[in-house]
């Protein structure tokens, strides 16, 4: 059925009106942010709010940056948060190699337990993540952070892996084999060459998380030299007392290595998704 040019205009505005209440809802707390960092103590306070500050001032990025234990929280951060996305995506491609391409009994349990695994909320586990971290004397160190963030990043860079090993055709393992090539050397020369978007897609998310991670944060670490930046901004949380101004700019700096990292992977995460979706 061909459409008139009045249903195509009503249904071409009706799309402009959801993105722009799209692009407001998602863009505006950031703006905020921005704009806050950017305030003194009295013009955030000021009644009505100013939308501009009215005098920019760079005195709570000053302070952020070179008066506070931040620039550690940052540190511990970036840490925590690369070990986490290298043995992601080393443990998810190992596992979901032989899911996707191989045929053994268990295969599809192995599957379902995995998914099953990304689902249960961290509310449920930090409790017993809690005494098992306890009982290894990881409690208050950054490797217990990162054994905690594994429990979540794991299954889901497996099973996404798992769904764009299967886009891949099986000719070329079976060529890889006609050719002498072990199942792990096929993996390693053949696969994940082909895989690379893949890859980024799970190595993205599993920093994205590890980076904005706050209840394991929080619960497991205590000490301003393994505090992660999540966890460190409630130092500036006094009781009722809200240091807005070093909360906003730490914000921003902690938005910034996010914000490059999507926008330098883009093209590669785009693929990794399209690709990741048409089989699972």
């Amino acid at each position: 059925m061909v459409k008139s040019t009045t249903e195509l205009l009503v249904g071409r505005i009706l799309t402009a009106i959801g993105i722009v209440i799209a692009l407001f809802w998602s863009l505006a707390p950031i703006y905020w942010i921005v704009v806050t960092s950017l305030k003194t103590s009295r013009e955030i306070y000021a009644v009505p709010p100013t939308l501009l500050p009215a005098r920019p001032t760079l005195a709570n990025f000053n302070t952020a940056l070179f008066n506070s234990k931040f620039p550690q929280f940052v540190l511990n951060s970036a840490t925590v948060a690369i070990s986490v996305t290298l043995i992601s995506a080393v443990i998810g491609a190992l596992a979901a190699y032989p899911i996707a391409r191989m045929r053994f009994k268990g295969r599809g349990a192995a599957a379902r337990a995995i998914v099953m695994a990304y689902l249960l909320p961290p509310s449920l586990l930090f409790i017993p993540l809690f005494l098992v971290l306890q009982n290894m004397g990881l409690i208050n160190t950054k490797t217990g952070l990162v054994v905690a963030y594994l429990t979540f990043t794991v299954p889901f860079c497996t099973w996404m892996l798992i769904g764009y090993f299967r886009t891949i055709p099986r000719e070329l393992d079976e060529a890889a084999t006609v050719d002498g090539a072990t199942r792990l050397q096929t993996l390693l020369k053949v696969i994940l060459p082909i895989a690379k978007p893949g890859l980024a897609v799970v190595a993205l998310f599993a920093f994205t998380h590890a980076w904005n991670e706050f209840l394991y944060a929080l619960v497991f670490v205590h000490s301003n030299d393994t505090k992660t930046l999540t966890a460190g901004l409630t130092g500036l949380i006094m009781g009722d007392t809200f240091i807005w101004g070093q909360l906003m700019a730490s914000s921003v700096i902690a938005i910034v290595p996010i914000l490059i990292i999507y926008i330098v992977a883009q093209r590669y995460i785009v693929e990794g998704l399209a690709a990741g979706s048409v089989k699972g």
